[in-house]
């Protein structure tokens, strides 16, 4: 058998035809659509996922058999079926016309193949394995894992298609999640990589710090002085500024940039300046720290709510604007983050306010990494108990019946 010729395909805005509504179409729309193409999906009955695609008018469906002038007007088609004979029949349409054609079915019969692909930021490597797709599949693992262990940026500057190299610099507003270095994105640790400024906070993983290059300038945010509005006013000032002066900037914050994290603040700061920003949301520790310690959030007939709010101001200051009486009344789940030193004078408020002392809460120090500890407890009793054990933050508080809903269940860490 000859080499393929390797090839990549401009599709966006061109006609693609996707013969099967089964698992193999499923795998293979996705990538068809990211690549901007016009999908005409041909198939009687569509997967639960294509149909999704087909209601959100992502993709045309023709619900019923191929017909030859379904290709008609086509560049590329996918035969996604598993009967050899109909699959012959789009085959032969294909080759009148002149269009590639790809066959899960058989290869051999195709003109075409679709590649083992990793995508990592805006480099694509596409591997083909001599007809055998276990093969390419192992190469292109292994060229994953080479490019995921790279300490060093792709490419330098980057360059998005259609757009001038930005002489000015960027932003990335970057959420590393709760603790373990593994939860961060796979867009927030490619950013990561590339920076050439790291502001970070001080609940970040420091394992993705120790894996920053050597010419990297990492600012610490936790160092900075002053008082809090001081400090936030001197980290807007050194993003700006490292951003104007060329610099690819990231702003790793713990958990999610936007909760509890003051991004808006940052975001707009470098928006008034004229710096571009992008925003990586992050896992962020009201959702995944309960769940590590095996609380869910929300369970079918148990919690159809949660609440999520921050206890670092005393239920009783003029600075609060929590409805500490309205959260009372909830009967779904409560989420306090930053609550630890004022979680005597919390719960004294929601008993206060009608809230039962016998209501189950955990408090988990350090959730998702090798620190973690979980403390179970009720309202009326939490804070003695948290007193007796020594729990620090930074902490997550979970009131609410969720806490004991997986006991005798829980998830391994």
């Amino acid at each position: 058998m000859t080499s393929p010729y390797p090839l990549g395909l401009r599709l966006s805005g061109r006609r693609v035809v996707v013969v099967g509504g089964g698992a193999v179409a499923t795998r293979r729309v996705p990538a068809l659509l990211d690549a901007g193409a016009d999908v005409l999906l041909v198939a009687p009955e569509l997967t639960p996922a294509l149909r999704a695609h087909v209601d959100a008018g992502r993709l045309h469906w023709a619900a019923r058999r191929f017909r030859p002038a379904d290709l008609d007007g086509a560049w590329l088609v996918q035969v996604a079926v598993d009967d050899p004979v109909a699959a012959a029949g789009v085959s032969a349409a294909a080759a009148e016309r002149r269009i590639f054609c790809v066959r899960a079915d058989d290869r051999a019969a195709a003109t075409a193949w679709t590649p083992a692909v990793t995508r990592h930021g805006p480099v694509t490597v596409a591997v083909l394995g001599g007809g055998d797709p276990r093969r390419a599949m192992t190469v292109r693992d292994a060229v994953r894992d080479l490019l995921g262990a790279r300490k060093g940026p792709l490419l330098t500057p980057a360059v998005e298609e259609g757009s001038p190299v930005n002489a000015g610099g960027r932003v990335a507003l970057v959420g590393a999640g709760p603790g373990d270095p593994e939860l961060i994105t796979l867009k927030g640790w490619r950013l990561l990589t590339d920076a050439d400024v790291v502001v970070a906070d001080r609940l970040v993983p420091g394992l993705l710090l120790d894996e920053l290059r050597p010419d990297v300038e990492l600012v610490d945010a936790s160092k900075i002085p002053y008082g809090p509005s001081r400090a936030q006013e001197e980290i807007n000032r050194i993003l700006v500024d490292r951003a104007l002066a060329g610099k690819t900037v990231v702003r790793l914050k713990g958990g999610d940039p936007y909760v509890f994290g003051r991004g808006g603040e940052e975001l707009l700061a470098c928006a008034e300046a004229g710096v571009p920003v992008t925003v990586v949301p992050g896992v962020t520790s009201a959702v995944a720290v309960p769940a590590v310690a095996g609380v869910p959030v929300t369970h079918r007939a148990v919690a159809h709510e949660f609440t999520v709010v921050s206890g670092h101001v005393a239920p009783d200051s003029p600075a609060s604007l929590v409805r500490w009486d309205a959260l009372a009344g909830l009967r779904g789940t409560l989420v306090i983050l930053m609550g630890l030193k004022n979680l005597a004078a919390i719960a004294a408020t929601l008993v206060g306010h009608g809230k039962p002392a016998e209501t189950p809460v955990a408090v988990v120090q350090e959730g998702t990494t090798a620190g973690q500890r979980t403390l179970r407890s009720t309202l009326g009793q939490v804070a003695a108990d948290v007193a007796a054990a020594g729990l620090r933050p930074p902490a997550v508080v979970v009131v609410g019946d969720v806490v004991d809903a997986l006991l005798g269940g829980r998830p391994e860490s």
